[in-house]
């Protein structure tokens, strides 16, 4: 099932770290204590914990494997998860295993991205984009400092 714990290595120290799909606060590296990419998957099941209860704001990536346009944005979304460490968690969404979340949310075209803070839609993007209009946008629906 989706949602389990994934190991991550801080790029700070390089130490593997065991990350939890859902906790509170953000992780952090065991040795040098540097907030962690917080990249996750989730589906039909484990939404609630995983997203709506997440303590810090989470970028949701709706996609398909047989997406093309959503294996090109994929990239772009883990590094933006890398670089907002500590204040973004990124949680993808098969669409196909997940058709509640699909209905839940309108989806009709792919990769749909949402900012989520609880239930809370902050901010909907349809479509690739490069990584620094998803930047931007991101930035803008968080009210981070322009990169």
């Amino acid at each position: 099932m989706p949602g389990g714990a994934t190991v991550v290595r801080c790029e700070r120290c390089g130490t593997k770290n065991r990350v939890p799909a859902a906790a509170p606060g953000v992780p952090r590296c065991a040795k040098c204590k540097a907030p962690l990419p917080w990249i996750v998957e989730a589906d039909d099941a484990n939404f609630g914990p995983v997203v709506e209860e997440s303590t810090i704001p989470v970028l949701v990536d709706l996609w398909a494997p047989w997406c093309g346009p959503c294996r090109m944005v994929s990239p772009a979304l883990e590094e933006l998860a890398r670089r907002y460490a500590g204040s973004v968690k990124l949680a993808k969404v098969n669409v196909d295993a997940s058709p509640r979340l699909s209905e839940r949310f309108g989806v009709q075209g792919i990769p749909t991205m949402l900012i989520m803070k609880g239930k809370d839609i902050l901010a909907r993007q349809t479509g690739a984009a490069p990584e620094p209009v998803l930047r931007d946008w991101l930035a803008k629906a968080l009210q981070f400092p322009a990169a």
